[in-house]
């Protein structure tokens, strides 16, 4: 059974916390808090449980200085936050300082016990939708790699008959034009490319889609 410290200063916010982890016997609320202060005080004098859920409207710096007065206070629970807050720093800087999972409050009650159960095992959690979002904001802040290589219309007619396996007579040929002509042609496209060798050429040039 894992035991469980609520921190919350709304008592039906609170009591509702309670009552969805008490539905799972798995858990075991141990004691609850209304302010940091008093949390902190049970838990390093008479309480002893293995995950402190806060939800405390914190502003983030509070929330931050409760993580490390518990740690200070040689506290070995894990603390899962259930914030309102989806700035990516901050939530990096909880994680750095311990807390083992953050939940935003609009989570369901049977993620809720998910991230618990989670915790509890020893993983850290961070809610689906908090994910998806600062995977969106990753996303988003990614730059876009332009391929700095120009290559003229000839250049491009060449790559694509050495991709199709044609010799450099087979391409001079086609081209109407001498095997000289294509040698420097193909050299180009390997300077260009920075490439060495012609199989390295066709893999650059399927990877940066220059020819099918």
């Amino acid at each position: 059974m894992v035991s469980i410290f609520i921190v919350e200063d709304h008592n039906i916010v609170r009591d509702g916390i309670k009552s969805i982890i008490e539905k799972d016997p798995f858990f075991k609320v141990v004691g609850e808090a209304k302010s940091d202060e008093e949390a902190i005080k049970k838990l390093t004098q008479d309480v002893q449980a293995e995950i402190v859920l806060t939800g405390l409207n914190h502003t983030e710096s509070s929330n931050i200085n409760f993580i490390e007065q518990l740690k200070a206070n040689s506290c070995d629970s894990k603390v899962i936050l259930l914030s309102l807050t989806e700035d990516g720093k901050y939530i990096n800087k909880a994680f750095s300082l311990g807390a083992q999972g953050y939940l935003l409050k609009t989570v369901s009650q049977d993620e809720m016990i998910f991230a618990i159960r989670h915790i509890a095992a020893g993983e850290r959690y961070i809610c689906a939708e908090l994910s998806l979002k600062l995977l969106d904001q990753l996303n988003k802040n990614v730059p876009s790699i332009k391929l700095e290589v120009e290559l003229s219309r000839r250049e491009l007619e060449v790559l694509a008959l050495i991709a199709e396996g044609m010799t450099n007579n087979e391409i001079a040929n086609k081209l109407f034009t001498s095997r000289r002509t294509i040698e420097g042609h193909r050299q180009n496209l390997l300077d260009k490319t920075n490439t060495r060798n012609t199989a390295a050429l066709i893999r650059f040039s399927v990877k940066n889609g220059l020819v099918q």
